[in-house]
């Protein structure tokens, strides 16, 4: 298991190294993370839904992703209000409090998923979350140190020197362990360093000569590297100095949602994608795209309350284009209504009033993958998670044609376009049509399946040259 001192400190990348570099040596491995907290999902083929992380780890791995490796999903509505999702269908809606008391009956179903992983693949790479010295959390636990008690496997733990404070983040979260979570702890890993090593190693040997455990290797800072975020936002690089670039405009909504449906925007270079934070003007731009959201209704609210939504209405009477992807889809209709408070309190919100629908949340979520094409013919493949049901004269109008039929809607101007579907830029034909139809000359499509395939060759080779590999397969039972 890999646990790690803080959110964010390389759990979910070193899997995902670990992962490739045994599966390119042909030994069958597959990820498992107990619990996920992340609004960045993906589908199953099975039509499950799972944390976005464990799909990108099950693909490097060589495997399709499945339930088994996420069995418990919390998209956070609110503050302090989630759905959780088990098994890959969505369970509830509760709120922090009562989740704590709900725990111990999730960790009969963690502990099943995994072990129907452990009997099909001999190695399995676990996930921790978050950091196990959150003492508050303790009871009951089912993400970290509880998880890694009850199944008897030892831990890893990692740690960012790129935040700073390295050590006292290693030797602290050892301090707050009991003393069997403790020896559970084989090693450490020490993430994204910059800068000549020699100069870390005194640091290293006193940390080893505290703690008692080995430093299993430190992995450098990797610049350029491609991995689909678990749920942080990150920012994108800037080509603002390319000779005509298409500038893109995504607010960035409280519950934003599968927000990796940018990344090939992201990291195209000619594409210049400027992500808008609260407080900030609306910037002009060729193409504005309103995203995913887990409370449309509330995200809705707050767009308005940023005065964003005139800005939205002048980017449209100055020609521009907008794109509303789910949530964002919704957003561009007459109404939304949640009657039954799946995502909020119960009522009604008017919508931005661009297309002519309405939708209402329904407790079944759509969950598919799908295949088809966009309006001007270029092939499109992604997925769908909504609970939403859309109805009303401009879907006689869609946006794509899939296998299972026609979906979304386009605008009789041609400058407005609402999808359900996710991923909507992955494939470099859909990605080139939509940038050319938006205002880039000459587009050319990302290749983000080849981008990711190399992100993952880069990881494996920086684990074996960098990590004492020896040591890792021994605590796996490959020596």
């Amino acid at each position: 298991m890999i646990q790690g001192t803080t959110s964010d400190a390389g759990k979910s990348t070193l899997v995902t190294a670990l992962g490739r570099s045994l599966a390119r040596r042909g030994i069958s491995v597959a990820p498992f993370k107990p619990q996920n907290m992340a609004l960045n999902s993906a589908v199953t083929p099975e039509g499950g839904e799972i944390g976005r992380a464990q799909a990108v780890q099950a693909a490097a791995c060589g495997l399709a992703p499945h339930t088994d490796m996420n069995p418990v999903l919390l998209k956070p509505c609110s503050d302090q209000g989630a759905q959780v999702i088990l098994n890959g269908k969505a369970l509830s809606l509760i709120d922090a409090g009562a989740y704590q008391s709900l725990k111990g009956t999730l960790m009969a179903s963690v502990l099943a998923a995994h072990e129907r992983l452990a009997r099909q693949y001999p190695v399995v790479l676990v996930e921790g979350a978050g950091s196990p010295a959150e003492i508050n959390l303790r009871a009951g636990d089912i993400a970290n140190m509880g998880f890694a008690e009850a199944v008897d496997c030892p831990v890893i733990l990692v740690a960012d020197i790129d935040r700073g404070g390295v050590f006292a983040h290693l030797v602290g979260t050892l301090a707050l362990l009991s003393d069997s979570e403790r020896s559970r702890v084989m090693g450490f890993v020490i993430n994204r360093f910059r800068g000549d090593l020699s100069l870390l190693v005194p640091g290293l040997e006193w940390l080893e000569r505290e703690t008692g455990k080995p430093v299993l290797g430190v992995l450098p800072y990797l610049q350029g590297l491609y991995l689909e975020a678990e749920d942080a936002l990150p920012d994108p690089p800037s080509h603002a100095d390319v000779e005509g670039p298409l500038r893109v405009v995504v607010p960035v909504l409280p519950r934003i949602s599968n927000h990796t449906d940018l990344d090939p925007l992201r990291l195209h270079p000619r594409v210049n994608l400027q992500w808008v934070r609260p407080g900030q003007p609306w910037p002009g731009a060729d193409l504005v795209i309103l995203p995913g959201s887990k409370a449309v209704r509330a995200d809705l609210a707050w767009l308005r309350e940023q005065g964003w939504e005139a800005g939205i209405r002048r980017h449209l009477r100055y020609g521009g284009k907008l794109i509303g992807i789910c949530g964002g889809f919704q957003m561009l209709g007459r109404a939304i209504h949640d009657p039954s408070g799946l995502e909020g309190p119960a009522g009604s919100s008017v919508g931005l009033d661009l297309l002519d629908l309405e939708t209402t949340l329904a407790s079944k979520k759509q969950l598919r993958r799908v295949r088809g094409t966009v309006f001007d013919g270029a092939a499109v493949a992604g997925y769908e998670i909504h609970a939403g049901v859309t109805t009303g004269t401009c879907l006689d109008r869609p946006a794509l044609r899939l296998m299972s039929g026609p979906e979304g809607a386009l605008s009789a101007d041609g400058r407005i376009l609402g999808t359900y579907v996710h991923g909507l830029f992955d494939l470099g034909s859909a990605a080139a049509g939509l940038l050319q139809w938006a205002g880039l000359d000459t587009p050319v499509g990302q290749d983000l399946a080849l981008a990711r395939e190399a992100g993952f060759e880069a990881l494996a080779d920086a684990v074996e040259t960098h990590l004492d590999m020896g040591r890792i397969e021994a605590l796996l039972g490959l020596r």
